[in-house]
């Protein structure tokens, strides 16, 4: 057996997470995800009315708590057997389009750039030889020497009185960073205009959404944003022309900007590539629908197994028998009474808290699977399951990321190098380019729809005696999320949420099969086992996010306490 590390907590994420690796001649031959933090609002909507589930269901999480509040009413109407107006749907799709691209943009800059950007090596850059690559691959306005020199400057003040602030406690000088330092200090440059830039969707989030996180405009049946374009309340022309402000320009900096550098460095670090694809199975769903009732969307969804796109299945609607059928979750390595696999409606949520066990139970984390087999989410899916199912707007995204990065890297590059860990990051940015587009479309067809005379919002919802089931989905940034509920006299008898985390980062099942964050580590480098830079750069394309937690520490990133949820 090789060397054992434990990184507890992963940081750059939300929630606690636990990863262990066995490390053999530089490799790791093993691996555990272990999620540290239980989640119980599952527990506290039993008995509530379904129609108050979302604002319960936002606070899964600090970060993605619209997309629960989408998927959740989405379960309700579906269980209801419910259409909503297109207006409402068409606001939906702004919103968690713009949510989207906020996350993605924090993602690859505050979250993950750092794991293959050594900030300190910019100081060896040249600013003039930086804006010369820059433009060279982009036409965004702020690529110029002025600008460069002064974020150099910037830079130099934190490295000369001795305290990085926001760059501190990185792996900086590791033998695993390559990259030269021009792309350093354009990396750099633009993880600070990133800090600026992802306000912008958001504050389409909040103009819509009334406040965020945890909106306040939707309703089961629809949206609470009344439209009447006289009225300085409502939603008017003046406040859809402030969104589309905003949409042209974080377009203009996730397609200029976001995509060029993603594109150059994984492109700069090609030896990477044969790293992190784990788990070949691919689940997408679709979304932003275009018609009432849910069998129309902009962007597709479906399965693909193996590897092999030819193998491509299309999930077709919010009623999806098939979707509906092969979900199921398994809980023999987590700590939760029972032993079982079963499907969302029959499963139950009773805490059973123990040891870390490699070898028995060892996470809060459930293990989803489909018909029994692990399933990779996130923009990868999305991404590939559009490509094949011949979505225009992937295909071209997809085409020319691949072209911008195989001419940095001196290769002609094939939708096959998607299956790493680079290739998560760039399945990212192209979802995210294909979004950008989509979010202006649906503003377009909501102001077209506004001027043909229809004002609806909102359709009421009817609760019948007896049992009804429903199921509602969302491709979330990180992937796949969908809630379930089963309602009984118009009380909430169950509730279940299988998450995108849950899917990447559960534990092994009952057959022991890994989840796709285990199975990516094996096979991946370590050059030093006191330094996993490696193990984070695979576990941070996968965008983790747990529970949300507090976990303190002092100024000097030493632990002060660590309270453990139960």
């Amino acid at each position: 057996m090789g060397k054992r590390i434990t990184i507890d907590p992963i940081t750059r994420i939300e929630g606690h997470l636990r990863i262990d690796v066995e490390v053999d001649k530089g490799e790791v031959t093993k691996a555990w995800s272990s999620g540290q933090m239980f989640r119980g609002i599952e527990t506290i909507l039993q008995g509530r009315d379904p129609r108050d589930a979302w604002l319960f269901t936002q606070r899964f999480c600090g970060v993605c708590t619209t997309v629960h509040a989408i998927a959740s009413v989405r379960a309700v109407e579906n269980a209801l057997g419910m259409e909503v107006p297109l207006n409402a749907q068409l606001i939906r799709n702004l919103m968690v389009g713009c949510h989207a691209m906020h996350d993605h943009i924090v993602h690859f800059y505050a979250l993950s750039a750092l794991d293959w950007v050594d900030v300190v090596s910019a100081l060896k850059a040249d600013p003039a030889a930086t804006a010369k690559l820059a433009e060279s691959l982009s036409s965004w306005g702020g690529n110029s020497k002025r600008h460069f020199e002064a974020v150099k400057k910037q830079l130099q003040t934190f490295v000369s009185s001795g305290q990085l602030g926001i760059f501190n406690k990185g792996y900086w000088g590791h033998s695993a960073m390559k990259l030269p330092p021009e792309v350093n200090l354009l990396a750099v440059s633009h993880y600070l205009e990133a800090l600026e830039q992802q306000q912008k969707p958001n504050k389409v989030v909040a103009i819509l959404g009334g406040k965020t996180p945890n909106i306040q405009n939707l309703a089961v049946g629809g949206v609470t944003n009344s439209i009447n374009l006289d009225n300085q309340a409502t939603l008017n022309m003046d406040k859809l022309y402030e969104i589309r402000d905003l949409l042209e320009e974080i377009t203009d900096f996730v397609q200029n900007v976001y995509l060029v550098d993603v594109c150059a460095v994984g492109a700069l670090y090609k030896d990477w590539l044969p790293f992190g694809a784990g788990v070949t199975n691919y689940l997408a769903v679709p979304d932003m629908p275009l018609d009432s009732a849910g069998t129309k969307f902009a962007m597709p969804g479906g399965t693909i197994f193996g590897g092999d796109l030819s193998s491509f299945e299309a999930i077709k609607s919010f009623g999806d028998k098939r979707f509906h059928d092969n979900v199921t979750e398994n809980i023999s390595r987590a700590w939760y009474k029972g032993d079982w696999s079963k499907h969302p409606y029959d499963e139950d949520t009773i805490p059973n808290p123990g040891e870390f066990d490699h070898d028995g139970m060892y996470s809060w984390i459930k293990a989803p699977r489909w018909d029994g087999k692990p399933m990779q989410v996130g923009p990868l899916s999305q991404v590939l399951t559009s490509y094949v199912s011949g979505d225009p707007l992937t295909v071209k995204w997809a085409n020319k990321a691949l072209e911008i990065a195989g001419s940095v890297a001196g290769v002609k590059l094939g939708p096959e190098i998607l299956h790493s860990t680079l290739g998560r990051h760039l399945a990212r940015v192209i979802r995210c380019c294909v979004i950008s587009e989509l979010a202006l479309q649906q503003w377009d067809a909501l102001v077209g729809n506004i001027a043909s005379g229809d004002t609806e919002i909102f359709n009421k919802p009817v609760f019948p005696k007896g049992e009804q089931q429903g199921f509602g989905f969302h491709e979330a940034p990180r992937g796949t999320l969908s809630h379930w509920i089963v309602i009984q006299d118009g009380k909430i008898a169950n509730y279940q949420a299988v998450v995108p985390s849950t899917w990447n980062l559960g534990p092994r099942d009952d057959k022991g099969q890994a989840s796709p964050v285990e199975a990516s580590l094996v096979g991946n480098p370590v050059a030093d086992t006191e330094l996993p830079l490696e193990v984070l750069r695979t576990v941070h394309s996968f965008d983790p996010c747990i529970a949300c937690a507090v976990h303190t520490l002092d100024p000097d990133g030493n632990e002060i306490s660590t309270v453990k949820a139960i």
